[in-house]
């Protein structure tokens, strides 16, 4: 009975290694400003740090259709990829801009051994959540 369990916690933990090396692991995003845009009725801007480990990654997605978002990369380099464009590599001090309604195919840490950090600046429709939408596979 005990060799059973045994056998069965190893294949449920190789199971999940197999599942966890077919996708990259994913990163971390905090809000770091929210503040309604005085002069501009009905938007707001929102400041996210989005920071990925060695070799990590988010899936293809979309932001909300009202966004303009303006992205500078803090700490390492960025595999980015906004459909319509070449993907591009971006490092510490370069920036890119999505325009509202782009679609982010690629966004991922350049670097299997370095972290990687940015901050993207989202100017959109207060009312608009999530931020992030993965696209349906």
């Amino acid at each position: 009975m005990f060799s059973r369990f045994v056998l069965a916690a190893v294949f449920a933990a190789l199971s999940v290694s197999a599942v966890s090396a077919a996708e990259p692991p994913a990163g971390k995003v905090t809000v770091v400003f929210d503040r309604p845009i005085p002069n501009i009725p009905g938007k707001s801007m929102k400041g996210v740090v989005v920071e990925y480990g060695p070799g990590a990654a988010s899936p293809a997605h979309t932001h909300p259709q009202t966004a303009f978002i303006y992205a500078t990369v803090l700490e390492g380099a960025f595999r980015i990829k906004i459909k319509g464009q070449p993907e591009k590599i971006y490092k510490v001090g370069e920036n890119f801009v999505e325009e509202p309604g782009s679609v982010h195919e690629v966004s991922a840490n350049a670097s299997a051994t370095e972290p990687a950090r940015l901050l993207a600046v989202f100017v959109l429709d207060t009312d608009k959540t999530p931020l992030v939408t993965p696209l349906e596979k």
